[in-house]
C-alpha cells in the first residue's frame, strides 16, 4: 500500500514554491557572489514587496487578515539583510554594485557625501527612535491588554450563547478569533524586535562599509584618500539608502498594523472621515489659515487658497450629512411600512424556549453586565452545576424582561407555561433563620420561593449584624438563581429530549462503542433509552455514570423492554451512588419500611400491557395507604428526618407511583439500592 487510508497528501502550489525560492534566494545571496544586474532586480522587489506590504496594511478591514505578519517580518529581514551582504561584496570587489544603489547614492544623496550622509542618518533616526520605538511599544502594551481582556471576552461569549443570542457554532468562531488575536499580538510584540534590529544592522553595515571602502581603494586599488573617501562613501550610502528605504516602509506597515488593534474597519475612509469629518473643525481650520496669511507676512496666496480649501471642504461635508440624515430618515420609513406590508411570520412564533427566566424593569440592573449585574455568569454555572451533579445537559436559559410583571417580579417557564414565581427587593438582603437563632431581627416578612421558608427583608446595614446573630443572608441574585436551580432539578426529566439522549449516545459512543452497538438499536430503541433515563431524572438519581447504565441495560433488555423495570436494574447497579445521596457513612439514618402484607396487595393489583403496567388498587384502599403513611413520615419529619421509605425491590416503581402525587419530598428505596455498610433503624411500618 503506497499510502495509509486517510491519510491527506499536500500538493505543493506555486505560491508554496514562491515562498520556499523567496527564502532560498536570501541564503544563497549570503553566500554566493551575485552580478549587479541580478543585485538591481532583486532590490527592486524588495521595494515592490515593501510598498506592497505597506499597502495592505492600509487597507485591510482587521488585523488577522494578516495572521501571518511576524512570519513576513522575519522573511523580509533575512532577504533585506542577504542583499546588503551581496552589495557589500560588490561595493568592495569590483566598486559598481549596479544601477540601483549608484543612483540612490548619486541622485537621492544628490551626489554629494554630506548631503547622502545627512540623509541616510535622517532617515535611520526617523526608522528607529520614532516608528520602531513607538511601534516597540504600542505592540507590548497591546499584547498586554489582549491577555488581560481574554477571560472577559469568554465569560461574554458564554453570556451571549447562554442567553440564546448566539448558537454553538458562532460562540466557537468567537472564542477562535480571540485564541487566534492572542496568539497574534503575543508574535507581533516579539516580532517588532525584527524590525528593530534590522535597522541597527543596517547602521552597522554602512559604517563597516565606508571603512572597508575606503581600505580597499587605499590599499588595493591605489586611489587617494579624497577619492577612496568620496567613490566608496556615496556608494555606501546609496546601499544604505535602497536597503533603508524598504526597511523604512515595511517599519511604517508595523506600527500601521499594532495601533489598528482589533477593530473591524476600513482604515482609509475611517480616517478621512475622523479629520475631515466634522464641518465645525474644517471652518474653524480654514479661518485660523486664512488670518495667518492675511495678517501675517506668511505668503497670502498659498494660504488663502489652503484656507479657501478647507472652507469649501468644510461646506461639501455639511451638504453631505445633511442629505445622508434625510436618506436615512427615507430608509427608515420605508422599513416601516415594509414591515407593516410583509405578512407575518406564523412559523417563528411556533417555537417554545425549554426554560425561560422573565422579569419586570426592576430587576434588569441584575441582569446588566453593564450596571454590575452577574445574573447571566450565575445561569452560565447553573447549567455547569446541574450537568456535573445529574449527568445531563440544560438546555439553553432564555432570560427576558417583561413590562407586564411588577418591577420586582420574576416568573420561571417550563416549554412556555410558568412554574414558579419570585418576588424581590432591590438593594435589600433576604435573612432566613436556620431554627437556632433566639433574637427576632427587624425587617419586612417574606417567604423564601425555593423552599417556602419564613425569611426577612433586610437593608445593606443590617447585613453583618442578621451575619452575626446566626442567620443565613443571600442577595438578590442568589435567590434567583436558587429558585432557577430548583426549578429545572424539579423539571429535569422532561427537558431530556430525544435529541439530548442522542448526543449522550454519541459522546459515550466514543470512548466505549462496543456497548453502545451492543445496546441500540438492536435491544433498545432511542425512545425506551430516553425514558429510563427520565424516570432516573425523576427521582433525582444522577445519570453521569451513563457507562453503568448501558451496560445493566445490556444485560437486561434481552429479557424484558418494560422501562420501569429496566429503571429498577438500572437503580439497583447505582446504589453506591443513591446510598451516598441519602445515608451519611458512620451514622445510622432513621427510616420507615411498608409492611409486607401491603406489598403483596400493591403487586397484585399491578396490570401489565403492551403499554406497560399500572396499578388497579381499590381507591378506599389507596386512601388508607396514603393515610397510613402520612402518619409513619410524620415521624419522621417529627425528628428533622429526610421521608425516606424502604420497601422490597419488586415493589418500589409501584409504591412510588401510588404516592408520588401525595408527597413531593418522599424518597423511596428498596432494600437492593442500599450499600451494606449503610445502618439503618426503622421507626415505623406502614401497615393500613
Amino acid at each position: 500500500m503506497d499510502s495509509a487510508v486517510g491519510t491527506k497528501k499536500r500538493v505543493m502550489s506555486i505560491q508554496d514554491l514562491g515562498v520556499a525560492l523567496y527564502l532560498l534566494f536570501a541564503f544563497v545571496f549570503l553566500i554566493v557572489p551575485m552580478p549587479n544586474t541580478l543585485l538591481d532586480v532583486m532590490l527592486a522587489l524588495n521595494m515592490a514587496v515593501a510598498f506592497a506590504i505597506l499597502f495592505n496594511t492600509l487597507f485591510i478591514n482587521e488585523v488577522l487578515e494578516m495572521s501571518f505578519y511576524p512570519t513576513v517580518l522575519l522573511f523580509t529581514t533575512i532577504f533585506r539583510i542577504s542583499l546588503n551582504v551581496s552589495s557589500t561584496k560588490l561595493i568592495l570587489s569590483t566598486g559598481d554594485p549596479g544601477n540601483v544603489v549608484r543612483t540612490f547614492g548619486e541622485f537621492v544623496g544628490g551626489n554629494d557625501l554630506i548631503i547622502g550622509t545627512i540623509v541616510y542618518i535622517i532617515l535611520i533616526i526617523l526608522q528607529f527612535v520614532v516608528i520602531n520605538k513607538g511601534s516597540e511599544r504600542v505592540s507590548e502594551v497591546t499584547a498586554r491588554f489582549t491577555l488581560d481582556a481574554m477571560p472577559g471576552k469568554q465569560m461574554a461569549i458564554d453570556a451571549d450563547l447562554n442567553t440564546g443570542a448566539i448558537d454553538d457554532v458562532e460562540a466557537k468562531k468567537r472564542r477562535d478569533k480571540i485564541q487566534q488575536e492572542a496568539s497574534f499580538f503575543g508574535s507581533m510584540d516579539g516580532a517588532v524586535k525584527y524590525v528593530k534590529g534590522d535597522s541597527t544592522a543596517g547602521l552597522l553595515i554602512t559604517g563597516i562599509n565606508v571603512v572597508g571602502g575606503i581600505a580597499m581603494g587605499v590599499l588595493r586599488r591605489g586611489n587617494t584618500f579624497q577619492d577612496a573617501l568620496a567613490t566608496y562613501t556615496i556608494l555606501t550610502i546609496g546601499d544604505g539608502l535602497v536597503s533603508a528605504i524598504p526597511s523604512l516602509l515595511i517599519s511604517l506597515a508595523t506600527g500601521i498594523l499594532v495601533t489598528k488593534g482589533g477593530k473591524e474597519a476600513d482604515f482609509g475612509p475611517d480616517l478621512v472621515k475622523q479629520i475631515f469629518g466634522v464641518p465645525k473643525v474644517m471652518y474653524m481650520a480654514g479661518g485660523v489659515i486664512l488670518f495667518l496669511g492675511i495678517v501675517t507676512p506668511l505668503n497670502a496666496v498659498i494660504f488663502a487658497i489652503i484656507g479657501a480649501l478647507f472652507l469649501v471642504g468644510g461646506r461639501v461635508m455639511q451638504n453631505q450629512i445633511e442629505v445622508q440624515k434625510v436618506e436615512t430618515s427615507v430608509q427608515e420609513e420605508e422599513v416601516s411600512a415594509e414591515e407593516i406590508r410583509k405578512p407575518e411570520n406564523v412559523v417563528s412564533l411556533l417555537s417554545v424556549d425549554p426554560i425561560e427566566l422573565e422579569f419586570g424593569y426592576g430587576i434588569i440592573p441584575l441582569a446588566d453586565v453593564n450596571q454590575g449585574g452577574d445574573l447571566l455568569d450565575r445561569v452560565v454555572m447553573i447549567r455547569r452545576q446541574i450537568a456535573l451533579e445529574m449527568g445531563t445537559v440544560v438546555p439553553i436559559i432564555r432570560l427576558r424582561d417583561n413590562i407586564q410583571l411588577n418591577p420586582n417580579q420574576y416568573i420561571i417557564k417550563i416549554k412556555g407555561v410558568q412554574v414558579a414565581e419570585g418576588e424581590i427587593l432591590f438593594d435589600h438582603y433576604m435573612a432566613m433563620n436556620p431554627g437556632y437563632v433566639e433574637e427576632e431581627i427587624t425587617g419586612i416578612d417574606t417567604t423564601e420561593p425555593s423552599f417556602h421558608l419564613p425569611a426577612k427583608w433586610i437593608t445593606e446595614g443590617q447585613r453583618e449584624r442578621a451575619e452575626s446573630m446566626g442567620y443565613t443572608v443571600v442577595d438578590p441574585p442568589s435567590i434567583i438563581a436558587t429558585h432557577l436551580t430548583e426549578v429545572i432539578r424539579q423539571h429535569i426529566a422532561e427537558l431530556l429530549t430525544r435529541q439530548d439522549t442522542q448526543n449522550l449516545i454519541d459522546n459515550l459512543k466514543e470512548s466505549n462503542p462496543s456497548v453502545v452497538e451492543e445496546l441500540t438499536p438492536k435491544l433498545l430503541g432511542l425512545g425506551e433509552i430516553q425514558k429510563v433515563l427520565q424516570n432516573l431524572l425523576e427521582e433525582g438519581v444522577s445519570i453521569r455514570d451513563l457507562l453503568t447504565i448501558f451496560e445493566t441495560l445490556a444485560d437486561y433488555a434481552a429479557t424484558t423492554r418494560d422501562t420501569d423495570v429496566l429503571t429498577e436494574y438500572v437503580r439497583q447497579s447505582l446504589k453506591r451512588a443513591i446510598s451516598a445521596r441519602y445515608f451519611e457513612p458512620g451514622e445510622t439514618t432513621q427510616i420507615v419500611t411498608l409492611d409486607p402484607k401491603i406489598e403483596q396487595e400493591i403487586m397484585g393489583s399491578v396490570k401489565q400491557t403492551e403499554q406497560g403496567a399500572y396499578l388497579t388498587l381499590d381507591p378506599e384502599r389507596t386512601r388508607a395507604i396514603i393515610s397510613a403513611t402520612e402518619e409513619e413520615l410524620k415521624k419522621l419529619d417529627d425528628l428533622g428526618r429526610n421521608e425516606i421509605v424502604v420497601t422490597s425491590p419488586i415493589v418500589r416503581i409501584y409504591f412510588k407511583k401510588l404516592t408520588e402525587d401525595y408527597f413531593d419530598e418522599l424518597v423511596v428505596i428498596s432494600y437492593h439500592e442500599i450499600e451494606n455498610d449503610v445502618e439503618l433503624q426503622s421507626i415505623g411500618m406502614i401497615t393500613a
